[in-house]
């Protein structure tokens, strides 16, 4: 997998298990309360996936790799 797939899995990874931690302190047992942080936390990582001037994974993403490879070698 490439680093920019592995850095966006993350995103989604982090996000999901930020909005679930609440609900293990709470010691909630409901799967629609998981399901419904489950979803809230793909909203963020999705929103930034969205927007295509972003320069971690946007449209404008692979110009700045390219860029930072070329002087990098």
């Amino acid at each position: 997998m490439s680093p920019q797939i592995i850095a966006i899995l993350k995103s989604y990874a982090r996000g999901v298990v930020s909005a679930c931690v609440p609900l293990i302190a709470l010691n909630q047992t409901s799967p629609k309360a998981y399901l419904t942080a489950v979803l809230a936390g793909v909203v963020a990582p999705a929103l930034r996936a969205l927007d295509k001037t972003d320069p971690a994974f946007g449209l404008i993403a692979d110009v700045i790799e390219e860029k930072t490879t070329k002087k990098a070698a």
